[in-house]
């Protein structure tokens, strides 16, 4: 919850207006304060005006859609922004995350759950280093380009592209960022499957659907799991 002497501000940019006010009423019964916009224009007049923490932006605005809204607040800074949007599939989260969003929540969804994700994304970015993340990792054979959301195996100077889901691309990325280091599965769960109340279980699923990925593309022990503890990312033997 946002410190009382320091209100955090979201902007809602949302073209529905009970779905706008519905937000509004969830976040300030949370201590956050907030502003609307109900077409791209004025989310943009707001964003320059305002210069809020976080942004909620739909994807489907009137003027300006959430795309090129996102595009200008990108160039003009590194406010966080979570989408929203009515299409539920991977190629659409990645397309949002490849633009520079930090979430994205599909329609219809639950006003409690968006204010989670608006603290989660805020805790994320506050907490963010100097150094930015992103930039190719390398792991052995495994390489990813986190600006680009594009992971492949790399042999001889031959890449082979991983399909990944987003969600197994980010836990890969997160753990490629320190592949000696064991991660528990909380740890996991809250850095790359922010999406609501989600079992630590759930983890070990994705999990394993990315280790069967690797090793179809002829890399084998990642990730390697530590018994009643977490994951880490080992190169094969």
């Amino acid at each position: 919850m946002p410190l009382p002497d320091s209100p955090t501000l979201v902007l809602i940019a949302e073209d529905e207006p009970q779905i706008a006010r519905i937000l509004a009423g969830y976040l300030e019964r949370d201590g956050y304060r907030t502003a609307s916009a109900f077409d791209g224009r004025q989310a943009l007049a707001q964003h320059l005006a305002l210069s809020p923490d976080l942004l909620l932006l739909d994807v489907q605005m009137p003027l300006c859609d959430g795309w090129e809204v996102l595009a200008q607040v990108r160039r003009r800074g590194d406010t966080p922004v979570i989408m929203l949007t009515a299409r539920d599939q991977d190629a659409d989260k990645l397309a949002a995350l490849r633009v520079g969003a930090d979430d994205y929540i599909v329609k219809p969804f639950n006003p409690a759950e968006v204010v989670a994700r608006v603290a989660a994304v805020l805790r994320r970015s506050r907490g963010r280093p100097a150094a930015p993340v992103a930039g190719i990792l390398r792991c052995g054979a495994v390489e990813i380009d986190q600006e680009s959301y594009a992971a492949s195996v790399v042999r001889h100077g031959a890449g082979t592209a991983l399909n990944l889901t987003l969600t197994e691309f980010r836990l890969l990325a997160h753990l490629m960022r320190t592949p000696r280091r064991v991660c528990s599965r909380l740890e996991l769960l809250e850095a790359c499957l922010p999406e609501g109340n989600t079992l630590e279980r759930t983890v070990d699923s994705h999990v394993s659907k990315l280790r069967k990925k690797l090793e179809e593309a002829g890399v084998a022990n990642m990730p390697a799991s530590l018994r009643g503890v977490g994951y880490r990312l080992e190169s094969e033997s």
